[in-house]
């Protein structure tokens, strides 16, 4: 496995230099920020995440405003009690993508968003979950979240900017690369690889996940 500079400096010679690389990368959220963000925003991206999954994304983005209005502006008590009357609305509601499958996760989520005030709330312990244990939040994500496995929490968590990696076609493309894995990650193991790669990364450049993510995308 290459050392992060190594990686970086193919990601400027591909991208015009270093000026013009750091000009591509953007920064996470501090975790202060992410712990003042209300609950209905953390539902909002999570719902935009999992109607965009196997969806034209545009199409989703075009229709967000109808979105916000049909679930009262994701209010979580509201959507986390959500009746029948109201759920059979929302398969006749134009404004939204009428998916059942997927107007169900609002509530589940919404629901799920409730548990974790117990905990802190969600913006401390989405946003405040440690870096070098993020497979850890996405492991949580799936297990406790409605279809919320998969690249909807890695993207989810970028849309809502804390700290994270996505595991796209390119970072994974890098990572094989690097012998770190041998294929796209689906396993523990191979997550727990990854999150290895990625906390020795952060070690060698005091870099965010967030930021190295970019670079390794950029690098190819």
């Amino acid at each position: 496995m290459h050392h992060f500079d190594e990686i970086y400096g193919l990601a400027a010679d591909r991208h015009g230099g270093i000026d013009a690389l750091e000009q591509k990368l953007t920064r996470p959220k501090s975790t202060d920020e992410l712990a003042r963000m209300p609950d209905d925003r953390w539902l909002s991206i999570l719902t935009k995440c999992i109607f965009q999954a196997g969806f034209n994304w545009k199409v989703i983005e075009a229709k967000w405003d109808g979105f916000e209005a049909a679930f009262d502006g994701f209010d979580v008590g509201r959507c986390a009690f959500m009746d029948d009357e109201k759920f059979d609305a929302l398969l006749q509601d134009k404004r939204i993508v009428r998916n059942g499958t997927k107007i169900a996760t609002v509530r589940d989520n919404a629901a799920f968003l409730l548990d974790l005030r117990a905990e802190g709330g969600a913006g401390k312990v989405l946003g405040g979950w440690p870096s070098t244990d993020y497979v850890g939040l996405l492991d949580m994500l799936a297990r406790r979240g409605s279809r919320l496995g998969g690249a909807s929490a890695q993207y989810a968590m970028r849309f809502a900017g804390r700290d994270s990696f996505i595991l796209s076609r390119d970072v994974t493309a890098r990572l094989i690369a690097e012998g770190v894995i041998d294929k796209p990650a689906t396993s523990k193991k191979a997550m727990a690889a990854v999150q290895q790669a990625f906390n020795t990364w952060m070690d060698q450049s005091g870099r965010s996940l967030t930021e190295i993510s970019r670079v390794l995308a950029m690098s190819l």
